[in-house]
């Protein structure tokens, strides 16, 4: 098929009703009973040894688990023996290679075992051990393998460090701060399970480890608060040492209790990883036992949602996306234009999606104290944490299904409560960020305990997209005080080029594929010069084959915006984008790209190996518009080196985006095609 050829080709519309029917038919047989949708989320191996490290420091001696997450690891070492955090990319991950070679050694694999020989030859030849982050110090720290004090202190006292003080663990985000409170607890006590003699990793140390330099780099000038908290840090260190840390026992004891309030009903913590596995250790060394009922939930989980089998090895995820994967699932379905009174699976998921708002208090509330709840999280359980962006898609989606939905009562109630929630979480700033207000204090950023990638939530452009696009689509227009205020955020975020970054996707593609469909949906005037320069950007963008691709590489280096091979969920992005533009201007260039999509769809779905998806990235340079000064300037920027980005395959993304790109493209190109055939008919 030739992809250039226009829409008025019957072949190509008639392929494109196919390909929109057989995405529809792959989602509704992979509907979970009780109605949602839940993709895998995969990540990196650091995952599964992590939890390797865990279940050693526990004593916890279960075959199955370990053996299947040793397979779990060995699968993803690459030829050159190191490990990777997203797929193909460049080189290999310092840390999660030598997290993998810690976990492997923990668990009986010798040395001179061909993957260790191979991994080990790799660190020792990109810089060893000098190299690591400090979460690796850590791990490498409770195992007896790095000195506790050469890694960045923790004081538990942290906990009552006031709210208008910049270090008040509720200024850090989320992620941040429910890794921190159990991280605490180690740094203060200290905690080691020390390898067995055979197990240690001296070979890791090829001068010995008198010779090695344990301490942290030195980040900034002479004269610089990276300079400043590394001395405080120091100082820390010789504090503890000295036993100079009254009301230190009290501190540890606050800190627990604050671990136990926030733990879910699922047995985790936070939602995410980091937090759940240093809770389990925290609790393990303040003397809570394998059998306690909060350590036997919180170890069982893995055998629910958060672990997939693959290739006879077992899996974890770093979080779970159920939430948010039925939100876009019921989305693609509206796009594709199935009706939701005649389809039982999207009034099943809608239920369902009802019944998951967070209605009780959470983190969130400690800067907002007096709105009340009603925003949805990501995750099966995650109570102490809902989210702004799946808050706002599923407003989205709720109010397009409420007036053809019978439970319409109950889907303006819901609608109601989320748009007071989530107006409230407006920042300063005019935009919104991801679970907290006015989550932006800077200085948190040069504390050494943060090299791992964002310690911050600040405001991001596709988040406060979403939110636009929800509050449009429920009739507010860009004249509405907060609406107005957010286009102003996005505007003044408009890179130099046209494109917006995507901090919760990869990269440009998702983040100007967010902004273009939000504009329209508050009434912007879609021929302003700032909205035709973005979609000018996508276009340049669109790779020989007719579809787009970034690769993650775009976070680390700006020549890469844009570019990369070719994936489903980011030609969909960029598809999404040029037709909220529309015009016959970009025709050929969406006829191409619904041609990419038609032609690489395979028994229903699509094959997308890339990460697509992001966690916690800082941000990059680049030169953007400043809206309020009427002219171009260079905003500082936090670069995001290899390895602290967190990059995510959402398993899902390959499938639902599509069909909304192919749903929407089918509604714009009739249209376009009945507009061609009444000016004809006229003639």
């Amino acid at each position: 098929m030739d992809q250039g050829k226009l829409f008025d080709n019957n072949e190509l519309k008639k392929n494109l009703d196919a390909a929109i029917e057989n995405a529809c038919q792959w989602l509704k047989k992979r509907q979970a009973p009780e109605g949602f949708w839940m993709g895998v989320l995969e990540s990196n191996s650091c995952m599964e040894a992590e939890w390797l490290l865990v279940l050693f420091f526990l004593g916890v001696t279960d075959n199955v688990k370990t053996e299947g997450l040793m397979k779990g690891i060995l699968n993803k070492q690459r030829p050159d023996g190191s490990w990777e955090v997203y797929y193909d990319a460049p080189q290999g991950d310092i840390n999660t290679t030598v997290e993998a070679y810690a976990a492997l050694k923990a668990w009986g694999m010798k040395a001179e075992a061909a993957p260790l020989k191979k991994a080990r030859k790799w660190i020792l030849a990109h810089g060893g051990l000098s190299k690591i982050r400090v979460f690796t110090r850590y791990w490498l720290a409770l195992i007896g393998e790095w000195p506790w004090d050469k890694t960045p202190n923790v004081p538990p006292e942290i906990i009552w460090f006031p709210l208008w003080f910049p270090f008040n663990i509720y200024n850090f985000a989320c992620w941040a701060r429910t890794t921190m409170v159990p991280l605490s607890i180690l740094s203060a006590r200290r905690a080691v399970r020390s390898l067995p003699a055979e197990a240690r990793l001296n070979e890791l140390f090829p001068e010995g480890r008198s010779a090695m330099d344990y301490n942290l780099p030195q980040k900034g000038g002479i004269v610089s608060w990276e300079r400043v908290f590394l001395t405080i840090d120091r100082f820390l260190h010789t504090f503890q040492k000295r036993a100079l840390t009254p009301g230190r026992e009290t501190a540890i004891k606050v800190c627990l209790e604050w671990i136990i309030r926030h733990q879910e009903a699922d047995g985790t913590w936070g939602g995410i990883q980091p937090p759940w596995v240093y809770s389990l250790v925290a609790l393990s060394v303040e003397g809570y036992p394998v059998s306690h009922p909060m350590i036997h939930k919180s170890i069982s989980a893995i055998d629910t949602h958060w672990s997939y089998r693959r290739d006879n090895a077992l899996y974890i995820q770093a979080c779970e996306s159920p939430v948010w994967d039925t939100i876009l699932a019921l989305m693609a379905m509206e796009d594709a234009g199935y009706d939701y009174c005649q389809m039982p699976a999207m009034q099943q998921a809608a239920n369902w999606l009802l019944k998951k708002q967070v209605m009780a208090s959470g983190d969130w509330q400690i800067k907002l104290k007096d709105v009340e709840p009603g925003g949805w999280s990501f995750e099966h359980e995650n109570l102490k944490y809902p989210d702004v962006d799946d808050t706002a898609v599923a407003l989205i989606v709720l109010n397009r299904l409420s007036s053809a939905a019978k439970e319409s009562s109950e889907f303006s109630v819901a609608i109601d409560r989320a748009v007071r929630w989530i107006i409230a979480m407006q920042c300063h700033n005019g935009g919104w960020g991801a679970f907290d207000i006015n989550n932006d204090k800077r200085l948190i950023t040069k504390i050494p305990f943060f090299d791992f990638g964002e310690a911050l939530d600040p405001p991001s452009v596709d988040v406060t997209a979403h939110v636009i696009e929800a509050l449009g689509n429920l009739g507010m227009t860009i004249d509405h005080p907060v609406v107005s205020r957010a286009v102003n955020f996005i505007h003044s975020e408009q890179e130099l080029q046209g494109s917006w970054f995507g901090r919760w996707g990869v990269n440009h593609l998702y983040g100007t594929g967010a902004v273009l469909p939000a504009l329209k949906a508050v009434g912007e005037d879609m021929s302003r010069r700032y909205i035709q320069k973005a979609a000018d950007w996508i276009v340049s963008c669109q790779n020989p084959d007719g579809g787009w691709g970034e690769t993650c590489g775009s976070y680390m280096a700006n020549e890469l915006r844009g570019k990369g091979e070719s994936t489903a969920s980011q030609s969909a992005w960029a598809l999404m984008g040029l037709l909220a533009v529309s015009g016959r201007r970009y025709r050929q260039s969406i006829e191409r790209g619904v041609g990419y999509l038609i032609k690489t769809q395979r028994q229903g779905t699509w094959n997308e190996p890339q990460y697509t998806g992001t966690g916690f990235p800082g941000y990059a340079v680049g030169e953007r518009i400043d809206l309020a000064n009427k002219r171009l300037s260079l905003k500082l920027q936090q670069g995001i080196e290899l390895g602290k980005g967190f990059m995510i395959n959402y398993n899902l993304y390959r499938h639902y985006f599509p069909l909304m790109a192919l749903g929407r493209a089918r509604r714009f190109l009739n249209h376009e095609q009945l507009k061609w055939s009444e000016v004809r008919d006229q003639r």
